[in-house]
């Protein structure tokens, strides 16, 4: 029996396999991976998990623009505060993106309207009509005499509607009295307003006037 078999026992030989393997891992943990060594396709499907990134690895500048849609979004992980100032343009926001239950109530102040930003277009049919737009004061006189029974009238320009009107006596009014203030229509529209006083007694009468006077607005 030569020397190397007499010595060859099993603890021997096993002592021998894990100094192999030693050996062989710290060889393995001193190779050393260059920069960009690791590709995309080096890489398993779900290799890299939430517990595997470090917390801030994942900046705005390592996302491809459009990589982020509404499906990798939790809801209600975008909230106001996770929102920088001026980063949601109208350019941002789809076409009917925001509607009634979108916003939160009384969300929607006057100082978040710009100005001239509510026109026709954005306001219903049913409520436009109700809208006076392009208000204004006319009013006519009757002629300034003694006579005992006088009446004014003043009509709105064409296209407005009377909206509101009313009479005023001038003059000597020792015994003048309004009998009557109206608004005249023409069809269904109300396009002025009429006036109608007289003076009572005996006589001799003083010299007064009627004026008739009208609110217009286009309706």
């Amino acid at each position: 029996m030569s020397m190397v078999k007499r010595h060859l026992t099993v603890a021997n030989v096993l002592s021998c396999i894990a100094l192999f393997v030693a050996l062989g891992g710290v060889a393995y943990a001193a190779v050393k991976i260059p920069v960009n060594g690791v590709k995309t396709r080096n890489i398993a499907p779900q290799a890299v998990t939430n517990p595997k990134i470090k917390r801030e690895a994942v900046t705005s500048g390592k996302i491809k623009n459009g990589g982020i849609n509404a499906l990798d979004i939790g809801a209600g992980q975008v909230t106001n505060e996770k929102i920088a100032t001026g980063a949601v343009s109208s350019k941002k926001i789809a076409k009917k993106a925001v509607s009634n239950r979108t916003l939160a109530e009384e969300s929607v102040t006057t100082g978040k309207i710009a100005k001239e930003s509510i026109d026709a277009a954005k306001i219903s049919t049913s409520l436009w009509a109700q809208l006076v737009r392009n208000v204004a004061y006319f009013n006519s006189s009757s002629v300034t005499n003694p006579e005992q029974n006088k009446t004014a009238t003043i009509e709105c320009p064409k296209g407005k509607e009377a909206i509101g009107g009313g009479v005023r006596l001038e003059g000597e009014l020792k015994e003048v009295a309004v009998t009557g203030s109206y608004p005249f229509s023409s069809g269904n529209s109300r396009t002025g307003w009429t006036g109608i006083a007289h003076e009572s007694g005996a006589g001799p009468y003083g010299d007064w006037s009627i004026v008739a006077f009208v609110v217009c607005a286009e309706l």
